[in-house]
């Protein structure tokens, strides 16, 4: 199974935000810290703070924080919202793709089993089970 950058970037920004759930972050300060582009943390943010996970802030001190604390929110929940649109095979698209061997395919059903099993083992554990920590300043 592989997650989209889109999921990927935004789990990291999450976990980031987790290490410090009462900081608001502006995307110029996660792009840096994280070394990602600041244009696709946007798009992450805009997804997020629709489905209610975070909130953004706009204007001095603003930026964007978790809007429920870290151990409320369940990893299942942020991969199915960031990934929400990418079917893991072709023929889970909800138009059903295109696939030569629909009605006699008995792959499809193994894979939704191991799609649901994957995310329910995500559903036990939440983002303060992985938030990072803020880096320590370099040593002088």
């Amino acid at each position: 199974m592989r997650l989209t950058f889109f999921t990927d970037y935004g789990l990291r920004m999450l976990m980031r935000m987790a290490g410090e759930p009462h900081r608001a972050f502006s995307t110029a300060d996660l792009a840096a810290d994280l070394g990602l582009s600041r244009n696709h943390l946007a798009k992450i943010m805009q997804r997020l703070a629709g489905a209610g996970l975070i909130e953004t802030r706009r204007g001095s001190g603003g930026g964007a924080l978790l809007a429920h604390p870290p151990q409320e929110i369940l990893l299942g929940e942020i991969v199915r919202l960031l990934e929400h649109g990418q079917p893991l095979v072709e023929c889970f698209d909800p138009g059903g793709g295109d696939c030569s061997l629909d009605g006699r395919c008995r792959l499809k059903a193994r894979l939704r089993s191991a799609e649901a099993a994957f995310l329910a083992d995500l559903d036990r554990a939440t983002l303060a089970d992985i938030a990072l920590a803020p880096r320590s300043p370099p040593r002088a």
